[in-house]
């Protein structure tokens, strides 16, 4: 007791061999015990802090390497906001807008967009509603002005109408898909004109107060306009026509994937991303909606004009989500617990595969037409042929099925492959439909 005492009061050391013949020696003292542990946990601050900014700055570079026009799209906006600063570092300039040049610089950051046809939809609703609004309020100013006393009354009255039927009108579909902005800003810039009018001494120097705000405002969206589209434009409409060839791509591939790996002898893992390319198709409908809003409001540029069909993109992606839910059924089946014998699943598996490749074949040369912008060629047309053959014959091998069973063989063994040979019936009928649609929006070309 007293020697281990004594090591206590003096140190513990303790010796342990490892595998290579080496020893590591590990002390513990008891004096500085306390400082050891608050350094220790310091270092551990730090190195948590550390790992956090290291992974932070790998997101960034990720993000940055998948898209570089993300990174131009930081420069561009600063490029703006650098032109528009011009008006105040320059005094003939800052002398001809006034105090109002911050304006400029507000209007930049508010409507400068990823997309052209997202920022020209922000300008156009910013400069239709501030100039609607500051005419209006100049108009009720006036009105008011002359009427003495009952003035503050009728402009609080104008401010509560107005703000309340321009508010219920931001929850109409077409109000509030493109001009929900502008209804915002017309609200606001009313209320600043209406409210600080009062204060004017005349209405002279409120008309002066508004056409300062109006150009000051132009100015910013020019200059966003100009950036915007002449230096590395991102076009909606590109987007989209890119967004609906990948889905396609993507839904052949996970259609073809799920075929397989349904009729796979033995066990098979389904790989993650595969399965995950019908997802994609069904989540990107909002995204899809929001390219084609924005792509209305972009100049002609390059192979998309000014009556470009945008609005036929948008059911080419409900076709393919019609699509992409028999392949989402179908990856449920190839995932099922519950599945049939293989000798019951040799008896369809030539007749599936053949039809599933058919059909993504069809999607692929489809995908092709819409990337090359060309009408329907014969490569699509002989594709659709051989589909609509193999479809045919999957049909004949499932009315035979019956026939070719064991009398020994379950009517409930039989169900799993008659739901895969149907769910192929029918994803060759969608497909079909894909494919109508395509031919509509080739025509567009």
């Amino acid at each position: 007791m007293d020697a281990a005492r004594e090591a206590l009061q003096g140190g513990l050391e303790l010796r342990v061999t490892v595998p290579e013949g080496a020893s590591v020696t590990v002390e513990h003292e008891a004096a500085g015990g306390a400082a050891a542990r608050a350094w220790a946990w310091l270092l551990a601050c730090v190195a948590a802090a550390w790992g956090r900014v290291a992974g932070f700055a790998r997101e960034v570079w990720r993000i940055g390497a998948d898209d570089p026009r993300k990174v131009v799209h930081g420069l561009k906006v600063g490029l703006s906001l650098a032109l528009v600063s011009i008006f105040y570092y320059t005094r003939p300039l800052y002398d001809g807008v006034g105090g109002a040049a911050t304006w400029a610089i507000m209007t930049v950051v508010a409507v400068f967009e990823y997309t052209v046809g997202g920022s020209v939809q922000k300008s156009f609703n910013r400069a239709v509603a501030t100039a609607s609004a500051g005419v209006l309020a100049l108009g009720v100013h006036w009105v008011a002005d002359k009427t003495g006393e009952f003035e503050p009354y009728i402009l609080t009255g104008s401010l509560f109408l107005l703000a309340a039927a321009a508010t219920f009108s931001r929850f109409i579909p077409t109000v509030k898909a493109q001009f929900d902005y502008g209804v915002t800003i017309f609200i606001l810039t009313y209320n600043l004109v209406a409210v600080s009018g009062y204060r004017v001494e005349s209405v002279d120097e409120l008309a002066a107060l508004v056409q300062q705000r109006i150009s000051t405002i132009a100015i910013g969206i020019l200059t966003c306009l100009a950036v915007a589209i002449f230096v590395c434009p991102v076009w909606a409409g590109q987007e989209l026509h890119l967004l609906t060839t990948r889905n396609m791509d993507k839904l052949a591939a996970a259609l073809q994937g799920c075929v397989e790996h349904y009729f796979a002898e033995g066990p098979a893992a389904q790989p993650q991303a595969r399965s995950d390319c019908d997802r994609c198709v069904l989540n990107s409908m909002a995204y899809e909606d929001e390219q084609v809003n924005l792509a209305l409001w972009e100049p002609a540029h390059g192979r998309f004009g000014f009556c470009h069909s945008y609005d036929q993109y948008g059911k080419v992606g409900a076709a393919m989500r019609a699509c992409a839910c028999c392949v989402e059924a179908l990856s449920s089946c190839a995932s099922a617990e519950t599945q049939a014998p293989e000798h019951v699943k040799r008896l369809l598996r030539d007749a599936c595969t053949r039809a599933g490749a058919r059909c993504a074949q069809v999607l692929r040369e489809a995908s092709r037409s819409v990337a090359t912008m060309t009408a329907s060629s014969r490569a699509l047309d002989v594709a659709v042929a051989d589909m609509n053959t193999a479809v045919h014959e999957l049909q004949g091998d499932m009315r035979s099925l019956p026939s070719m069973l064991a009398e020994t063989s379950l009517v409930m063994d039989t169900m799993p492959v008659f739901t895969v040979g149907s769910l192929m019936v029918e994803i060759a009928v969608r497909v079909q439909g894909i494919v109508d649609v395509v031919n509509k929006l080739a025509a567009c070309f």
